[in-house]
């Protein structure tokens, strides 16, 4: 018979492990001595330690390891077991791999520009949005976003739903679609652009005004604060991150109105502008 430290040095384990595996009921000592409390094991409980802890390096949980040592597990039940914990671990690397393609991407621009990047990029997923829109493809860009032309569409769509007595339940947004964005920075002539306004649900047309559902999904954004000029960096900042982290765009960019300066409602210039840019995403 060994006792506790002596087994924890041949089974190369703890003796924190083994008093929490005898708490549990997953190795329980051969015998404990009545009056002092000391656990003692034999050289007979060796092969189910070694069995433990190699099902533990597989990264299986307790809970499991204690089913599959304690019971006749038929091979079908060990083989969904290992199967699930191979999908999990492949997730994991995958994961990590992301990660590391975003870390290698921020050393890249802070290698680039001498500082921490002005925006930061994160994910999340959108619901779906019923939007009336006005889209078109405008003359020139103006002056990026909310030039005479863009805001005339804003208008138009905000007085259709006025005049049907339908209330707008979000901020405004302008959708920029995806075949005019094919790499940073490019510009293209008579440029693709939606002006959109989120409504309760369904309602009818109009004739320049059209009803549609934007979908649900996953988006790369960034949240600008101040002057729309800062915007066209703030895509640039989201199209470096896809590119290096792992996905591909998935649909028309997206700018989010989120609060307008009162004073300075038509002035792009405003530092208290703020504007949610989305990319939507896919893994690529």
């Amino acid at each position: 018979m060994f006792k506790i430290g002596d087994f924890s040095r041949l089974g190369q384990v703890t003796v924190k492990a083994l008093r929490y595996y005898d708490e549990i009921g997953l190795l329980r000592p051969a015998t404990v001595d009545r009056f002092t409390g000391y656990r003692y094991y034999s050289a007979d409980q060796l092969p189910r330690l070694h069995r433990i802890l190699a099902l533990k390096d597989l990264g299986l949980s307790l809970e499991e390891i204690t089913r599959m040592v304690d019971r006749q597990v038929r091979p079908d039940e060990i083989r969904t077991i290992l199967t699930g914990q191979q999908a999990a671990l492949e997730q994991e690397i995958q994961q990590a791999q992301s990660r590391l393609a975003r870390v290698e991407a921020r050393l890249k621009q802070i290698d680039m520009e001498g500082k921490m990047p002005e925006h930061e990029v994160l994910i999340k997923t959108v619901e779906a949005q019923w939007v009336a829109s006005r889209r078109e493809k405008i003359a020139s860009w103006d002056q990026d976003v909310f030039g005479p032309t863009l805001t005339r569409m804003f208008d138009e769509v905000g007085e259709y739903l006025n005049r049907i007595g339908v209330e707008c339940v979000g901020a405004g947004i302008a959708l920029y679609h995806e075949s005019q964005f094919v790499h940073i920075g490019e510009r293209h002539e008579n440029p693709d652009v939606e002006a959109a306004l989120p409504i309760a649900g369904p309602i009818a047309e109009s004739g320049l005004v059209k009803v549609r559902q934007l979908p649900s999904g996953e988006v790369a954004y960034v949240v600008h604060h101040g002057s729309f000029a800062g915007l066209p960096l703030a895509k640039q900042t989201i199209f470096a991150w896809v590119e290096a982290s792992g996905y591909r765009r998935a649909g028309a960019i997206r700018e989010v109105y989120l609060h307008h300066d009162p004073d300075h409602q038509a002035n792009e210039d405003s530092p208290r502008h703020v504007t949610e840019v989305q990319f939507p995403v896919v893994k690529a």
